[in-house]
């Protein structure tokens, strides 16, 4: 497995023929590569070695924490980049496509081609670091290992405050505070808590709205930690659950146990999409489960690869997925279950440690 210490390395061995060096932009990418966060960089990875080009407000702490890399100070970038070109005698170097808007593209392949070289945005480089980044290390796990643990000791304080009258917005500012206090560098995503019949929004806002007694409440969460993301979503039931809301909470349950029983090295994702997805439909609720069963979770929240029923890409050992099946009635309400799993040669296993019965507070 890839240590975070020849990431770059790797990336360079990848390289094809016709391409001297890489140009990586985005902020997700840089970190993965250095391990440096900063909102500006540019980093070129060359056979020879890879370069950091930062500007004065991030030199000193480039200097300090930024691996693997030459950090150069820049005071006019096109001047910097056209020297580093030439020394290296760089030709053509790809592009991070999907990082670059057309106008900055467009700079930076002026630069290019005053210093004599070319660029190559086809998407390949993407490509290649998706590959990379895709399995993860025994380092990245323990992070968002770590990350869950937060979101999990976050999660059982906050449902503590759960009464009638409390709105969706205070528990979900509660749970950021505890989050953020208990270690984590930012929560996930915008937290999702919603109540009664808002349930059926797969990625509602939660706003003043008042849990009422009878309510399913509904929290998709999760936090990071160095950079690195948890994803977590339990639906609980506030005083009471019927008939249907129990029938609903069971089917989604055994959905997600389905799909979970078939995630294993050599799976494709739409096998274990279609787990999850043929259990819900056969039980009844044909429709009512609109989205995929998950994702790659890592540096992103959202990443590859995608459990989607389309895709026949074949699950490794060492990806990190979501399994998050849901069962949504417009203007009634919703159930969705969500654990993070690392992939394994036998099965997986589960980050969540967390229970996943119906819990009635």
């Amino acid at each position: 497995m890839e240590t975070a210490e020849n990431r770059s390395t790797t990336l360079a061995m990848l390289l094809p023929e016709n391409a001297d060096a890489a140009l990586i932009i985005s902020e997700t990418n840089r970190r993965y590569f250095t391990g440096f966060v900063s909102s500006l960089g540019y980093l070129f990875v060359t056979r020879s070695g890879s370069f950091l080009l930062v500007d004065s407000r991030y030199e000193e702490a480039a200097r300090k924490q930024a691996r693997n890399c030459e950090v150069i100070l820049f005071k006019k970038l096109s001047d910097t980049m056209k020297e580093l070109i030439v020394q290296k005698k760089l030709r053509s170097i790809m592009l991070e496509s999907s990082a670059f808007t057309l106008t900055e593209a467009d700079r930076i392949e002026a630069i290019f081609s005053q210093a004599g070289a070319v660029s190559i945005r086809s998407g390949a480089l993407d490509e290649l670091i998706g590959r990379q980044r895709i399995i993860k290390t025994s380092e990245e796990i323990a992070k968002m290992r770590r990350a869950q643990r937060i979101t999990e000791d976050s999660f059982r304080e906050t449902i503590k405050l759960i009464r009638e009258g409390v709105t969706e917005k205070e528990l979900a500012l509660d749970l950021e505070f505890r989050m953020r206090r208990s270690g984590a560098e930012a929560v996930s995503f915008d937290l999702i808590v919603l109540t009664g019949s808002k349930t059926s929004m797969p990625h509602g806002v939660p706003d003043y709205t008042k849990i009422r007694y009878g309510d399913f409440i509904l929290f998709d969460i999760g936090a990071t930690f160095e950079g690195y993301h948890s994803d977590m979503t339990r639906t609980v039931a506030f005083g009471r659950a019927d008939n249907s809301q129990k029938r609903i909470y069971d089917t989604v349950l055994q959905a997600q146990l389905h799909a979970l029983d078939t995630v294993r090295e050599g799976a494709t994702c739409g096998e274990v999409d279609r787990a999850a997805r043929s259990y819900i439909d056969n039980a009844g609720y044909q429709g009512l489960f609109g989205h995929s069963t998950g994702h790659g979770v890592g540096l992103d929240i959202h990443e590859a690869p995608s459990v989607s029923p389309e895709s026949s890409l074949e699950l490794k050992s060492g990806m990190v997925i979501t399994v998050e099946p849901g069962i949504y009635v417009q203007g009634k309400g919703g159930v969705r279950i969500e654990d993070m799993v690392v992939v394994t040669s036998e099965g997986y296993i589960n980050l969540a440690l967390l229970p996943k019965e119906l819990i009635v507070l």
